[in-house]
């Protein structure tokens, strides 16, 4: 199976169509995309991913920026499935592709005569993911999913709370069920494809973003309730501890971690009161474990003293793990990602001049979608169709 080196991205000559929008499947099929994958993105004629209107456009409307983040490198064909037309060119795109990513609901899509059976059928070989809400073997098989339900249902949504006292539920400012669902989907992808060239057979994958981000959040959060009977309450306490936080500084934030036991002394003496933990609450590890709260405490009291460019550098003396707690809206002057070329200027055919990430996991050789931008709606629809129908 394993042969020389061909030159080509890693997926060249996979065939994915894309039916999906807005974060979940769409973050799954760009992260295909940069690996080589040739990904055509079905949008409806009317409005397209509705993830294009997510924020402000430079040019044309429907271009937002997260739009442009997680569809670099794809063609962007429209299609009106309830019309016979359209769906015979949806259909004969299924039966050429190696891997079919949907996240339209089953029943809907077994209307459509896109179902894996009737898939199948036609292109036995197919690796077919289905990002679903909910897995389709429970009582929530057919509900709706967005981000915000997914936080709220699996407990996400009551943590803050466990932390500031606040009792009001909050969801984490970020769309990080969709985006860690769509993780999820990409390595069920990649493993059904494994899966083909050991066996010559294709599957369905599906991935439930209710069951993924559950997964993901009670790595740690399951807690005491791990065990039967539970031997403690639910939720990773250093995550939870109100006073691991960000500490003062005399000009902001840093965020220090003195992870282990060793690193407290380390880091009292560094910041001037060694004697700190001579006192005998802190005087056996056990005893240093079960009173944390004050250590934090004390080490945001020193820290105050101090600005926080000092404060790195005293850490980094140290060797103390320490990051200034920077506003979000001054990263794209991070001196590493700088340096690293993480954010790259580049153009839009259309857009004009636009900021790129450069993908997070590195390899050997360089990824393809680095200079193939984000399509805008129908982009390709008459290139597509015209293939298609030979």
């Amino acid at each position: 199976m394993i042969g020389p080196a061909d030159g080509q991205p890693m997926l060249a000559g996979v065939k994915v169509v894309d039916l999906t929008s807005v974060v979940f499947g769409p973050y799954c099929t760009h992260i295909l995309a940069e690996l080589g994958a040739e990904v055509i993105k079905i949008e409806n004629p009317a409005g397209g991913d509705s993830f294009r209107w997510s924020g402000k456009a430079k040019t044309t409307p429907g271009m937002s920026p997260g739009f442009h983040a997680i569809n670099r490198g794809k063609q962007s064909v429209t299609l009106n499935l309830k019309d016979p037309d359209d769906l015979a060119c949806m259909n004969a795109l299924v039966r050429e592709a190696d891997v079919f990513v949907c996240n339209v609901r089953g029943r809907a899509m077994e209307r459509l005569g896109l179902d894996y059976e009737t898939v199948r059928a036609a292109n036995p070989g197919i690796v077919y993911a289905h990002c679903v809400g909910f897995g389709q073997d429970g009582p929530y098989a057919d509900l709706q999913a967005y981000d915000d339900v997914i936080q709220a249902a699996t407990g996400t949504a009551s943590l803050l709370p466990r932390v500031d006292g606040n009792p009001r539920a909050r969801y984490l400012p970020s769309l990080i069920a969709d985006k860690v669902a769509g993780l999820h989907a990409v390595y069920g992808v990649l493993a059904a494809i494994i899966h083909r060239l050991r066996t010559g057979e294709g599957q369905k994958v599906e991935i439930p973003m209710f069951e993924s981000f559950s997964h993901f959040m009670l790595i740690e959060h399951l807690g005491g309730l791990a065990f039967d009977p539970p031997n403690g309450p639910v939720g990773y306490f250093r995550q939870i501890d109100p006073d691991r936080q960000p500490f003062p500084t005399r000009d902001g934030y840093i965020s220090i971690v003195p992870y282990t036991d060793e690193a407290w002394f380390t880091v009292f003496n560094a910041l001037g009161n060694p004697g700190f933990l001579d006192d005998e609450r802190f005087a056996t590890r056990k005893l240093r474990g079960a009173n944390l709260a004050l250590l934090y405490r004390e080490l945001a009291r020193l820290t105050a003293g101090f600005t926080t460019g000092e404060l790195l550098e005293i850490c980094r003396t140290a060797q103390i793990p320490a990051q200034a707690a920077r506003d979000i809206g001054d990263i794209m002057h991070d001196a590493h990602l700088a340096q690293t070329a993480f954010f790259s200027r580049q153009e839009h055919p259309v857009e004009g001049a636009y900021f790129a990430m450069k993908h997070p996991v590195r390899f050997a050789e360089p990824l393809v979608s680095e200079g193939r931008p984000a399509p805008q709606l129908g982009e390709h629809t008459q290139s597509v169709r015209a293939r298609s129908a030979t």
